[in-house]
């Protein structure tokens, strides 16, 4: 990853950048002013949080161990709660620490990006930026990650295909891809973005009617609505992360090669789905859909940043996998 290039030689800047905003010359007594002085605890605070030790903390920034303590102790004492707990598996974040990591991070991204800029004298990133992703990003991860692509970079002109069916970079001329299960053989770069698991669901109607199945078996005597890239018979694993998978023969209703199609026959109640848990937590959210199951799932997806750029990536490039990374890492935890 680009940062990774940057990141040994920008430690010390940072670690000047610390003692810069610690200085006297910050010293102007102001409310905004004051709140310039907080930086380098937040950006320690991200780290901390980052790394789950205080010590990697400390390595990773080139500062002593007391010292990243200090800044905690301070962030702490003026935000007046507790941000991160010591415990036998190391450190967690309180639920005080993840509102304000959230925003940590995005700040630790941009300071990043000026590092980058600094030693990137190329002009401002300009034109069309063409992207493909899957239906069920598009709410949660990829819309945020654009919008404030555009944002930091408003010279770009987006041009999105929301597709669930694979297309290629350069024959549908495209700058990025973000590809949803395993990766066939190319000549493209391939970037980690994280996991998502399927999850049954129905709607409340549905299941009045029908009856919620309380064991793997019973799935075959419903109706099964599936989207395009699921195979029937099916593949059920219990919720032990490595379980093995038992395959069911459903009783196929119907099946549609887009998953807002698929959505919408759940919520007419016309069958049981098995849906992405980052599309299906908001529906359960709101009750428009009952998660069935509970201590069943279906098959765990990898998700990949694609681009074409053998050597150094494009800045604007670099940071759209950065916040793709971070609202999917979002909608995850949410």
């Amino acid at each position: 990853m680009l940062w990774d290039t940057y990141n040994q030689n920008n430690n010390h800047k940072l670690n000047s950048l610390f003692n810069y905003l610690n200085s006297d010359y910050y010293t102007l007594q102001t409310a905004h002013m004051n709140r310039i002085k907080l930086l380098p605890s937040l950006l320690v605070f991200a780290e901390v949080a980052k790394q789950g030790s205080f010590t990697l903390a400390a390595q990773h920034l080139s500062m002593s161990k007391s010292a990243v303590s200090q800044q905690l102790t301070r962030l702490e004492g003026i935000v007046g709660a507790q941000l991160l707990t010591r415990n036998t598996r190391g450190l967690s974040v309180t639920s005080v620490g993840e509102k304000l990591l959230a925003r940590c991070e995005l700040l630790q991204d941009q300071v990043d990006l000026a590092f980058v800029e600094l030693s990137n004298v190329e002009s401002a990133p300009a034109g069309t930026f063409s992207v493909t992703f899957p239906h069920s990003l598009e709410r949660d991860v990829a819309i945020p990650a654009i919008r404030q692509l555009c944002e930091e970079f408003p010279g770009l002109e987006p041009r999105m295909v929301v597709t669930d069916e694979e297309m290629d970079l350069v024959q549908d001329k495209l700058d990025v891809a973000i590809h949803a299960g395993e990766l066939k053989d190319s000549g493209y770069r391939a970037l980690p973005i994280g996991t998502m698991t399927e999850i049954w669901c129905a709607s409340p109607s549905y299941l009045q009617r029908h009856g919620q199945p309380k064991l793997a078996q019973e799935l075959a005597q419903h109706k099964w609505i599936a989207s395009h890239w699921q195979k029937n018979p099916l593949a059920i694993y219990e919720k032990p992360i490595n379980s093995e998978a038992q395959f069911i023969k459903m009783q196929n209703f119907g099946k549609a090669n887009t998953l807002p199609c698929v959505i919408e026959m759940a919520k007419q109640h016309m069958g049981l789905v098995l849906l992405p848990d980052i599309v299906a937590m908001p529906l359960i959210a709101d009750n428009t859909l009952v998660q069935v199951l509970k201590n069943h799932r279906g098959p765990r997806w990898p998700f990949y940043f694609i681009h074409p750029f053998q050597a150094e990536k494009p800045r604007h490039v670099t940071r759209f996998y950065q916040l793709v990374s971070h609202y999917f890492a979002k909608s995850q935890s949410a």
